[in-house]
């Protein structure tokens, strides 16, 4: 491995869980907008595994290099170069897709950018089309273990913008961007992968 390449335990640990529900999720995906990359490793593992997909992985500008060090590696004809995409901007720029997945990212943005990643997923999506988001959530309030509630507690000291969301907030969201939930996945250490697909208008 290349000591230039940004590696994340955790993508390591929960690509193949993640996988298994995408596998079921995106069986009739062709193409895949992927929101916040982070290191590429995800981008790299699901398109090596779900060849029937286009996968465009995304992040901001600071992060793209260490995505392409993976992509260049693995030279996967389906996936895309990384682009730049900001979920506050109005136009996304990324084409056609049917589905949208993201990791991770709903407690590392500040709740704006939530609000503006669900109503671009909103905008974006055909009837039909998918959004899988994958974390830790709260619900009704509450964290689902005391690991959760630790890690809330470290986000929100390092930034108070930061912090686990709750899903009926999320789902909130959601509706209002013409979002339906299909299912909500258990997920190892206490994740959650949440499924909705665009109804019709």
């Amino acid at each position: 491995m290349s000591q230039r390449k940004p590696y994340a335990e955790s993508s390591e640990q929960n690509q193949g869980p993640i996988l298994e529900v995408l596998r079921e999720a995106l069986a009739g995906a062709t193409r895949v907008l992927e929101i916040g990359s982070g290191t590429g490793q995800h981008a790299v593992h699901f398109g090596r595994h779900l060849p029937h997909l286009a996968w465009l992985p995304t992040d901001l500008a600071e992060n793209l290099a260490g995505i392409r060090s993976w992509l260049d590696e693995a030279a996967l004809a389906n996936v895309e170069p990384p682009r730049v995409l900001d979920v506050r901007q109005p136009v996304w720029g990324v084409g056609d897709v049917d589905a949208v997945f993201s990791a991770n990212t709903a407690h590392i943005m500040d709740w704006e950018g939530v609000r503006a990643m669900v109503a671009g997923v909103g905008r974006l999506l055909p009837a039909g089309g998918v959004f899988a988001l994958y974390g830790p959530f709260h619900y009704g309030g509450e964290p689902t273990s005391p690991s959760n509630a630790r890690f809330d507690a470290m986000l929100r000291a390092r930034d108070p913008a930061m912090g686990v969301r709750n899903f009926e907030d999320l789902d909130a969201l959601a509706r209002r961007a013409g979002l339906a939930l299909r299912r909500d996945y258990a997920m190892p250490v206490n994740n959650r992968t949440l499924v909705w697909h665009k109804v019709a208008a």
